[in-house]
């Protein structure tokens, strides 16, 4: 592991190109102008990370680890088969390349590049201490004060084979792509393009093949078309031989496949744009495409033909199946997004991903890019009730919740590591900012143990999270990590997966031979953790499976790790002591599998020469590989076991084409070595023999001997040890004092293990101990430690809680709600419960395993439930209550007011909601231009207002998490009059019973009436009702003129109440809806009976009863009539039992309702139409139901919805 970098940009992306397609990135320092100089990536090139806070992050190949906001990182976008080795770089005019070597260290964790010292070119002396000369060496004093300790360098100039090839006219080229295929084949693949970093795409590219290990090359320009531009080179990692070439899109969508290392091409037209790709494990032909429109797409012919997978796949977010762990090698797992946006896992086989076929592996939704799938596991996360969950599946068996300690409570978690099927997290917890804790999981990644506290973490430059971890290659269970103490950040050192930490010791002398004094624990060597972004590119720090004592790696001495005086470091006894190489950053590559370290200075200016290491670094040699100084770009090994040929890619100036310098080690040995170069090494920790449980010892080549080791020699023997106490972690809630005792935590019962046991079974009973994963001692303390097996008590039920599958306390109603009953302790199997719904249903089961995935069961009625369980064992028995509140999902709320009222006169404030009944609400109003608004539960309110005016009522209804509202507009004068309007049948044929169409036909009617009887506008209002037959409220109003003077009185009132009657009884007011459509407008008639038909066949009884209603009706009119003249008579409950029959219950009817007192009105003004406003009719609840629940929200009836 290393220090981990992830996020979307261009740094994060690249060692997941590289890992699959064999090709890499080299980002050039500087050649943007600052910042990242890759803005454009490969498809596949993005990390598998880059998910919400708090989601996931996996590791890469091999272990390499990641952080980053949420998800998890799954394996890198291809395959990685052994020894593949591609590179791909990138420069920009003017700006020299940092260099990067090339070996694919074993177990590298991504990180981010980080500027070294300031470049002082080959012939810079060192001023601090005078201790480098001569292109940054040691001179020749140091090497006399004392030549056993000191690191010897050897001036002497020596000569490399090397040969230099030119890509002749991609001198303006900035970019390239390079694959070797290694295993014995001499074919290189050179794909060169000219970025425009103006136009933010490529115009000019090239493609160079060489078949003689890079001595020469040509160009293939003319086999792939002279005018096709090409962005990107894959390999199948699983058949080297098989290219595939991928056009610019801004021109074609097109692919070019080789089946011979890239001699000829066969072009592909695509009809969708590739953004990353994923090729088969062991299936060469199969492959994943990813296009930019978010569809994912399968091939079983490399790329030959394609067939539609699914739609709205979540970016990086989907794997093939991993052998071992599936059964179908076809298989996909993805995540999805639905139409509401929510995700979903799924899982289907490549050619048949209908919706039928398809599988939801995690019951629900998960949260956002939050899937992983790696080796062995799955893992999503699930945020409920502001806190992450995280779930894991073990062997695709059903999901279980991730246990961390009780009070962890984790803020964002990363899965480092899923290797030897054990799962390795970084958890930031509740209290920690810039820090992390490592946690280590049993075989099933389900139960978490502590393993170190605070490692630090840093951000990287494109906001992804970076963790101070590296896994050392070829050691298995060796780790180091930089932990803060007291602000004060330290390296320390485990053999034993955190089991134990040490700090490392010093080097005893430093370069020059002169000793250190540093004493243990208050000084101490501390390293930089970070490896490149390129698995094939050396970083700060590097291992090798093939050299396992080997680590070099950049750091300092002193009490804490430090930016300042950074040196190079090496240890070739698996870190137990270490030997200061180089005091400026160099980076290293490992030849003839660690028999020969080559080291290259970190520089921006053009370098000729490197040094060479046959003996683990003790001395070095001085090699020149080129006659001319070169800017180096990039460096590649040869893929396979004795990786004995490299290349060199750069530029001798910034205008100059790419040079390719073949350099060949071969040469420098005179024999491949035989069995008596070898001696024995045996791994230890600070002379401890046994690690992890076994002693090991491996075959090194004797440091005089200077022949060439060809295949990795390996360990010699390995003899497991006796177990020890060492061998044993603390497991799950228990932790380890300082006495070294694993006692059970505080918040941890130890007998709760037993909950899910039945009497007469049988459950492991833990010691507080659990061995080591992956650990190999045998007898020892072993029986002592192991959890053993014991009859199950019998226990009465105890801890019964029910609660929702996601922790929420509602449901919508009609859906699936799912409930959970969880026991802390208790004999489950011969438990029996019983779940009462609070709606009428009732459920019995047997025992709790049978409720494993939780309780379905659905609602047809809104309301609080009182949902409870009981359980018996015949020990005895508990119950649990839940208040579960079953809601509709609100969707419009109407307001309803009276138009006009008087002064001093209550007035009812209704909310009404469609649906009529959605479950609990809460009612804010605001009224007038009172600050502070009056809270209810019920649905409506009543008031007064004491002054006249227009007044503005505004209703917010709160239903979980929605909050809808309207607001209505009522006029508050000392009186005034009101007429019922009636038309002409025809009109009902036009009326489609909108809002809008009300509203324009008031204005129309109100025209009409000023037009017809002279009175003023200012006078008069008009509001068209809802419903059918068609009808209408004329309002009467008082007007007080801008002035201020007096306003019409009670007489003028009447009196032009008097003439709009008049005009209406003479038909004189009419309108023309349409043309030739003309509407009368009437004054109703009020009656007490129904209208009956005049016909001449009804009987004389018919007349009689006619003539009676018509007598009753006049009665009724003159009453009415009379009733006008009395000043405010027309109150607002008269004008309810005459307006519409369009009707909603209210949702919470009540009998008595709060007075609320106007005490500020706005002043008097004109009512405005736009605002006029249909008054709904109450009706009193028939649905509310005795048992307190209410009606289903599913039936109910229309209502207006006019603003």
């Amino acid at each position: 592991m290393g220090k981990v970098g992830a996020g979307g940009g261009s740094p994060a992306g690249l060692s997941a190109l590289l890992a699959g397609a064999g090709l890499l990135v080299l980002c050039v320092p500087g050649a943007c102008g600052g910042g990242s100089c890759c803005p454009q990536l490969p498809p596949g090139s993005a990390p598998r990370w880059a998910a919400p806070p708090g989601g996931f992050v996996g590791r890469g190949p091999r272990g390499r680890a990641a952080a980053t906001p949420l998800p998890l990182l799954g394996r890198p976008l291809f395959a990685v088969a052994p020894g593949d080795r591609a590179l791909s770089l990138e420069r920009a005019p003017g700006t020299a390349a940092s260099v990067a070597m090339a070996p694919r260290a074993g177990r590298r964790r991504r990180s981010e590049a980080e500027p070294g010292k300031a470049d002082r070119g080959e012939g810079a002396s060192r001023s601090p201490r005078g201790m480098l000369r001569d292109g940054g060496q040691p001179g020749p004093e140091t090497l006399e004060r004392d030549p056993d300790k000191a690191t010897r360098f050897r001036m002497e100039e020596l000569r490399l084979t090397s040969t230099t090839f030119a890509l002749t006219g991609d001198s303006a080229h900035n970019q390239a792509m390079v694959h070797w295929s290694g295993h014995n084949s001499s074919v290189i693949l050179i794909l060169t393009k000219l970025y425009d970093y103006n136009l933010g795409s490529i115009t000019e590219s090239s493609l160079w093949r060489s078949t003689d290990y890079g001595t020469t090359y040509e160009k293939l320009n003319d086999k792939v078309g002279l005018k096709t531009i090409l962005s990107y080179l894959y390999v199948c990692p699983t058949n080297k031989r098989k290219i595939m070439l991928l056009t610019d899109p801004e021109i074609e969508s097109s692919l070019l496949i080789s089946s011979d290392e890239g001699a000829t091409y066969q072009k592909y037209r695509l009809n969708f744009y590739i953004q990353s790709l994923l090729f088969h494990p062991k299936q060469e032909d199969w492959i994943l495409a990813y296009s930019q429109d978010q569809k994912l797409y399968s091939s079983a012919e490399f790329g030959r033909r394609w067939q539609l997978i699914q739609e709205g796949v979540v970016p990086n977010r989907f794997y093939w199946s991993v052998m071992g762990s599936n059964k179908e090698p076809d298989l996909v797992h993805l995540e999805a997004r639905t139409i509401d946006g929510h995700s979903q896992y799924l899982t289907c086989r490549m050619q048949n991903c209908t919706e039928a076929n398809r599988n939801k592996p995690f019951p629900g939704y998960i949260d956002p890019d939050s899937l992983i799938v790696q080796d062995d596991y799955v893992f999503v996360q699930l945020t409920s009730g502001g806190r992450p969950h995280y779930y894991v599946s073990y062997r695709r068996n059903a999901f279980a919740q991730m246990k961390l300690p009780k009070y962890a409570l984790p803020k964002d978690m990363h899965v480092i590591s899923t290797d030897e099927n054990q799962v390795f997290a970084a958890v930031q917890e509740w209290n920690q900012n810039d820090t992390y804790n490592l946690y280590i999981s049993d075989t099933r990644g389900v139960y978490f143990t502590l393993a170190l506290e605070n490692v630090q973490s840093s951000r990287g430059p494109e906001g992804n999270i970076m963790i101070d971890l590296y896994e050392v290659a070829g050691i298995k269970g060796m780790f180091l990590a930089n932990k803060k103490i007291d602000n004060q950040v330290k390296t320390f050192i485990t053999y034993n997966k955190g089991r134990d930490w040490r700090l490392l010791q010093a080097p005893d002398t430093d370069l020059r031979g002169d000793p250190v004094h540093c004493l243990l624990p208050y000084c101490s060597l501390h390293l930089h953790l970070k490896v490149s972004e390129n698995p094939y590119t050396s970083g700060i720090i590097a291992s090798r499976d093939t050299a396992p004592s080997i680590i070099v790696a950049s750091g300092n001495i002193g009490s804490e790790l430090s930016d300042s005086d950074i040196s190079m470091f090496v240890s070739s006894d698996a870190g137990n002591t270490w030997r200061q190489i180089f005091e400026e950053e160099h980076s290293v590559l490992y030849l003839d599998q660690g028999g020969v370290l080559v080291a290259m200075k970190h520089t921006s200016l053009p370098i000729r020469h490197l040094w060479l290491s046959f003996d683990e670094g003790r001395s070095w040699s001085k090699y020149s590989f080129t006659s001319i100084p070169l800017f180096v770009d990039g460096v590649l090994g040869e893929p396979g076991e004795e990786t004995l040929i490299m290349t060199v890619f750069g530029h001798f100036s910034h205008r100059s084409e790419w040079q390719l310098v073949k350099v060949d080690y071969k040469s420098i040995f005179d024999r491949r070595c035989a069995e008596e170069d070898y001696r024995p090494w045996q791994l230890h920790s600070q002379g401890e023999a046994c690690i992890m449980g076994a002693k090991r010892v491996y075959k090194k080549r004797k440091s005089e001997r200077k022949c060439m080791q060809g295949k990795y020699a390996g360990a010699m023997e390995s003899e497991p040890c006796v177990c020890t106490e060492a061998d044993f972690d603390c497991d799950y809630g228990y932790e380890r004092h300082s006495n070294g005792q694993c006692l059970p935590a505080f918040w941890f019962n130890p007998s709760s293990l037993s909950k899910d046991c039945s009497l007469g079974q049988s459950y492991l009973n833990s010691t507080g101990y659990r061995k080591v994963v992956s650990n190999n001692c045998t007898d020892g303390v072993r029986e002592q430690y192991t959890a053993k097996p014991q009859k199950c008590p019998g226990k009465a039920p105890r801890g019964l809680r029910i609660v929702t599958a996601d922790g929420k306390l509602t449901a919508e109603q009609g859906h699936n709600v799912t409930l959970m009953v969880q026991l802390e302790e208790g004999d489950v199997q011969r438990t029996l419960i019983q779940v009462d719904f609070g709606d009428g249903v009732a459920v019995s089961y047997v025992n709790l395993s049978s409720m494993e995935d939780g309780i379905k069961h659905v609602y047809h009625n809104v309301g609080i439930f009182r949902v409870t369980v009981q359980v018996d064992n015949g020990l005895g028995s508990d119950s649990a209550v839940l208040y579960l509140h079953v809601t509709c999902p609100l969707e419009h709320v109407h307001l309803s007011l009276p138009f006009v009222t008087t002064k001093n006169k209550e007035v009812n404030a209704t909310a009404v909601l469609w649906p009529s009944q959605v479950g609990t609400l809460t009612y804010v109003w605001w009224y007038g231009n009172n600050t502070e608004p009056l809270i209810t539960l019920e649905g409506s309110i009543s008031f007064k207002f004491t002054s006249e005016g227009m007044n503005t009522i505004t209703v917010q209804v709160s239903a979980g998490n929605a909050i809808l509202q309207d607001t209505k507009s009522i006029a508050v004068y000392e009186e005034f009059r009101s007429l019922r309007l009636s038309f002409s049948p025809n009109l009902d044929d036009y009326n489609p019973d909108i809002p809008e169409w009300r509203r324009d036909i008031s204005r129309v009617i109100k025209k009409s009436l000023v037009e017809a009887t002279g009175v003023p506008g200012e006078h008069i209002l008009v509001a068209v009702l809802p419903g059918l037959p068609t009808a209408a409220e004329l309002f009467v109003l008082p007007y007080q003129d801008p002035t201020g003077e007096s306003k019409r009185s009670a007489e003028d009132l009447e009196q032009i109440s008097e003439l709009l009657i008049h005009k209406l009884n003479q038909n004189s007011v009419h309108f023309e809806l349409k043309p030739g459509v003309q509407i009368l407008v009437h004054a109703a008639h009020l009656t007490a009976a129904p209208l009956v038909d005049l016909t001449p066949t009804h009987s004389g009884s018919a007349m009689l009863m006619l003539l009676s209603v018509v007598f009753v009706g006049l009665a009724v009119f003159v009453i009415y009539k009379f009733k006008r003249k009395i000043p405010g008579i027309n109150v607002y409950a008269q004008m309810q039992n005459e307006k519409e029959r369009e009707m909603v219950s209210r949702v919470s009817p009540t009998e008595s309702r709060p007075h609320i007192p106007q005490t500020e009105l706005r002043r008097p003004g004109q009512l405005i139409d736009e605002k006029v406003d249909s008054q709904l009719i109450e009706v009193p609840n028939s649905n509310f139901e005795s048992n307190g629940v209410f009606g289903s929200c599913s039936v109910f009836s229309r209502i207006p919805t006019e603003h």
